[in-house]
């Protein structure tokens, strides 16, 4: 850490009205981020302080709508931790230290124990953020785009799979014939569907602690307006966790229900929005997973590949296989590799 860091957090915790020193100082990690993040203990109260950073060209403008987005959510009643400080000039944030127990964790230790009741719950979080936190939400809080729109499907969804994950994970030299087409088919479909609600863009089960049996949201920055089915589809197809789609089915009909108390939904279309835009997040995670540890080294995500891959192919090769058939016929290729491999 850096003397301006230590600088700021002095003057983090007198804003927060916590005095200007510390017991004991950690510094942490985030997953796929490399956000300078640290734990500061004043005997048994901690507090987690995060910069910008330091390979992010906007990374000052990216705490700043963290500031922002964060104290909206807080206030709409969204489960997020507090935010006690903020300073602009460094982008240095104070916030509430939620531990480090994630969904992913709970899961992976207790399996179908939790998943009924954790999950549930973040399918009810996920409608209240959606619908309720969606309310005075300003587009010029979001440092990214103010919209999920066609432009950003296409360049950092579609072509970042086709460009981190086929070309330079994968190796192949030339895509087939026709896939552009196909993204720019997948991206005028999901342009279809109603994208006036709130939508956080990660939700999933490393981007939800468990505190006290409760989960709280983390990771909110990237907020912006969208379709309503993109937060549930990374929350149910996430690969850390790997749900049966009995259970899926459960959380979405819980999640609907919840919708229900505030919008009046077609299920029926909203399941065929919500297909399609599971084939777009997934082509996103394939891209994100292969340049964090190839080009990051972050190898942590490496084991992740393969899963995800597989529900890419099953989605394809099932419910979308009449629509994209040269992704389709691309993902098998690429499947068969890695299963010789």
């Amino acid at each position: 850490m850096s003397e301006k860091q230590i600088a700021v957090m002095r003057e983090l915790l007198q804003a927060a009205g916590a005095g200007s020193t510390w017991d004991a100082l950690v510094t942490l990690s985030g997953d796929g981020s490399d956000r300078p993040f640290f734990r500061l203990w004043q005997g048994d109260n901690s507090y987690l302080a995060v910069f910008p950073s330091p390979t992010v060209a906007r990374a000052r403008d990216e705490a700043h709508s963290t500031y922002l987005i964060g104290r909206h959510l807080q206030h709409s009643g969204v489960p997020v931790p507090a935010i006690y400080a903020y300073d602009q000039e460094s982008g240095g944030i104070l916030f509430e230290d939620l531990g480090d127990r994630l969904l992913f964790h709970a899961v992976s230790e207790a399996g179908e124990a939790v998943v009924e009741t954790l999950y549930g719950q973040a399918v009810v979080v996920l409608a209240d953020l959606q619908l309720v936190a969606c309310a005075g939400f300003r587009p010029e809080w979001c440092w990214d785009t103010p919209r999920y729109d066609r432009q950003l499907m296409i360049k950092r969804e579609s072509n970042y799979f086709s460009a981190e994950f086929c070309t330079k994970f994968m190796g192949l030299v030339e895509l087939p014939m026709g896939l552009s087409e196909e993204f720019a088919k997948l991206a005028d479909r999901i342009m279809l569907c109603p994208a006036d609600t709130l939508m956080h863009r990660d939700y999933q089960s490393r981007n939800l602690m468990v505190v006290q049996g409760q989960l709280r949201v983390i990771d909110f920055q990237g907020a912006r307006f969208g379709p309503l089915a993109y937060d549930l589809v990374s929350l149910l197809n996430d690969p850390y966790v790997s749900l049966s789609e009995a259970r899926k089915q459960l959380l979405i009909g819980q999640y609907l229900e919840r919708l229900g108390n505030y919008i009046s939904l077609d299920h029926d279309r909203f399941m065929e929005d919500y297909w399609h835009i599971a084939l777009q997040r997934n082509l996103q995670v394939l891209g994100a997973y292969a340049f964090l540890s190839q080009e990051k080294g972050k190898e942590f995500f490496r084991p992740y590949i393969t899963p995800a891959l597989e529900r890419l192919l099953t989605l394809l090769a099932t419910t979308l296989a009449a629509d994209y058939p040269v992704l389709l016929g691309l993902v098998s290729q690429i499947a068969a590799l890695r299963r010789e491999n």
